[in-house]
């Protein structure tokens, strides 16, 4: 409901009231539309000097189609509302008026008739480009299939799925919900979702969306969510969400729209005073109903949502869309962003020699609850050395420092040395032994009980291989200032900082202290992207300009925290998102500019009688369509990308044969 109320009000200025579907009202203009050609066939084909019958035929095709137009128009007057659409509902009364005293009340009628009925072909245009900018969307929910096989054998609706159900998955089927996978293995195309043309492995206890699409292996799925709750059915509401937002630009055309329509009216008035013409009148009115220049953004903003679709990027705001092209720095988190956020254990470091097992089993005993990379990396380790773990009790989280708890009677702490440290433990032996670590690049991760020094453990996280070619892409696209901020040790940090390019890098960072940083980068004067997973750095993601959340597919929280979501961990969908965002508003100049001067041009051009009603109507139709259809070029932007892609590695040479 809200989101109808909020069309009403700041929908398409040229669109007419009118009741019934879009397909009944194409089919009664059409009616209207061969009553006015009869009109012709009957004065000239077959009753040649009976104009009674031709007459007859063209006020009942000229009501048929100017009647929905004078009265909405005159409706909106009626609420005190000047909508441009009352241009359009003066100039068709007022070509019924001259058909009913005109001299030539035939071709006045006539008149009347081709301008409704070209103008009503123009706004059915303009609402079938919105709805098929929303039936694009609802098609997302197509690749769902009707129906899904229980593991029973029982065929069942999908809409009657439920949480726990248990589904078979075959080679070619498409998936009905969001699920885990229990049993098989198999590749998936999830370009649906993440817009990524490879298929993604998948094994036991890995995700699985609706609407993707099984390519190769036998599953059994546990369904997680179905329906609306689907990431599909998210990333559905919120791109449709997403179209009913407006950009700075279009506010702006509706703060002075309201003064348009008096303009025209006196520059109808006027030239009807010096020249005495009532047809040059109509021209005038019909010619300037803007419908091309209101529609220069809002159809431009549609196509750039889809395009951004199909890359698996989920804008939430076509503002921040718009904001993206003004970007000047990008402020990256480490973990899980700029690497790949999957921990692997390279050292244990135990104090006292042969109390390895002692240090994992206690770390482990901690962990193993925590869904922190860290913290899976630990356990997974402690899983293959199958050691037994201990429960953990009085569990107590320090963001950004660590965790402690009790184990099997004893106090528990794992984290960083100076927390632990704060924290009263003992940490002269581990010092002395840490600076071999430290130099590798290692994180490291304390473990302390009962307040004496375990040792610690060493990490390591992999950098994301098509991180350092998307980052060279954004800084020769002008983005001069690539930050790295992690809670890692500044040897960790400095690593891989240096192997992706960033111009600089702060490392051990609070969360506190990644919000500040953001914001003395913003009194800089710099417009900053805050790029994260959205999960541990939600906050900083809040704090930027903008908030880019990546790997968003099946995660509610990144799609919830961020401005935009990259669906997959493609790092390289960052320089596609700004040169999307500087294509979107260029193609907004071209369209303002075209609508403009048809506008004006026209005007001035109807004003000293170079063409009549009938020519401007048709005239208002041709501008809707070219921009209409330059906005589309906007949806096609991935499939260009993709061909320039592919000529810039076919004309890379072929490698040279070695010589010996």
């Amino acid at each position: 409901m809200t989101k109808e109320v909020h069309h009403h009000e700041h929908g398409p200025m040229c669109d007419h009231e009118s009741v019934g579907s879009l397909q009944t009202r194409l089919v009664i203009t059409l009616i209207g539309g061969l009553f006015i050609l009869n009109s012709y066939i009957a004065e000239h084909v077959f009753f040649t000097g009976l104009e009674e019958v031709s007459a007859v035929s063209a006020l009942i095709g000229a009501l048929i189609v100017g009647l929905p137009i004078i009265l909405g128009g005159f409706k909106e007057m009626s609420r005190g509302r000047m909508h441009m659409s009352t241009l359009v509902a003066i100039a068709g009364l007022a070509a019924f008026v001259l058909g009913g005293v005109g001299e030539d009340g035939v071709g006045n009628y006539r008149v009347a008739g081709i301008v409704a009925f070209f103008m009503l072909i123009a706004t059915l245009i303009e609402e079938q480009t919105a709805a098929g900018a929303r039936e694009s969307v609802e098609k997302l929910m197509r690749f769902q299939p009707a129906q899904a096989e229980l593991t029973s054998g029982e065929v069942v609706e999908v809409a009657r799925l439920q949480k726990g159900d248990r589904i078979r998955l075959r080679p070619g089927d498409r998936v009905p919900a969001d699920g885990k996978i229990v049993s098989g293995q198999t590749a998936i195309n999830e370009a649906t979702i993440t817009g990524e043309s490879l298929p993604a492995d998948k094994r036991v206890g890995d995700e699985v969306f609706a609407g993707t699409h099984n390519l190769t292996g036998a599953l059994e799925v546990e369904v997680v969510s179905t329906g609306e709750d689907t990431t599909l059915g998210k990333v559905k509401r919120l791109i449709l969400e997403a179209e009913g937002t407006r950009t700075r630009l279009m506010q702006l055309i509706d703060r002075y729209a309201q003064w348009y329509t008096p303009v025209i009216l006196m520059l109808a008035a006027i030239v009807g005073v010096f020249t005495m013409d009532a047809e040059r009148v109509i021209t005038v009115l019909v010619i300037a109903c803007p419908c091309a220049f209101v529609l220069a953004t809002p159809t431009a903003m549609v196509a750039g949502l889809t395009a951004a679709a199909r890359l698996g990027i989920l804008i939430k705001n076509v503002t921040h869309l718009e904001l993206a092209g003004d970007l000047t720095a990008m402020v990256f988190d480490k973990t899980g962003t700029l690497t790949t956020g999957e921990l692997t254990v390279t050292s244990l470091n135990p104090v006292e020699e042969g109390e390895g097992t002692e240090l994992l089993r206690a770390a482990a005993s901690l962990e193993q609850n925590s869904r922190h990379p860290v913290a899976r990396a630990v356990t997974a380790i402690a899983g293959k050395a199958h050691l037994n773990l201990q429960d953990a009790e009085a569990l107590e989280e320090v963001p950004g420092r660590g965790v402690k708890g009790t184990v099997n009677g004893s106090e528990v702490l794992v984290g960083r040395a100076d927390w632990l440290a704060e924290e009263g433990v003992d940490m002269v032996m581990a010092e002395s032994r840490e600076h071999q670590d430290e130099v590798m690049g290692l994180s490291l991760l304390y473990v302390a009980r009962d307040g004496k020094c375990l040792g610690w453990i060493g990490l390591e996280d992999r950098a994301r291989e098509e991180a350092r070619h998307a980052t060279a892409q954004l800084r020769e696209q002008g983005i001069g200032r690539l930050t790295m901020l992690t809670g890692d040790r500044w040897s960790v940090a400095k690593k891989v900082a240096g192997e992706l390019g960033c111009t600089d890098v702060q490392a051990e960072c609070l969360p506190e202290q990644k919000l500040r940083l953001v914001k003395a980068m913003q009194d800089e004067g710099h417009t900053v992207a805050v790029v994260g997973d959205g999960v541990n750095d939600a906050p900083a993601l809040a704090a930027g300009n903008l908030g880019i959340a990546m790997g968003a597919a099946g995660s509610d929280v990144a799609i919830s925290s961020a401005s935009i979501a990259l669906m997959s961990n493609d790092l390289e969908r960052l320089p596609m998102l700004i040169t999307l965002s500087r294509k979107l508003r260029g193609l907004i100049a071209q369209n303002l500019l075209i609508g403009g001067a048809f506008v004006v041009v026209g005007s001035g051009l109807a004003s000293f009688g170079f063409f009549g009603p009938i020519a401007a109507a048709i005239l208002h139709n041709v501008s809707s369509f070219i921009v209409i259809f330059n906005s589309a070029r906007l949806v096609r932007f991935e499939e260009a990308r993709t061909q320039a892609e592919e000529a810039e590695t076919q004309d890379e040479p072929a490698p040279q044969p070695a010589t010996v």
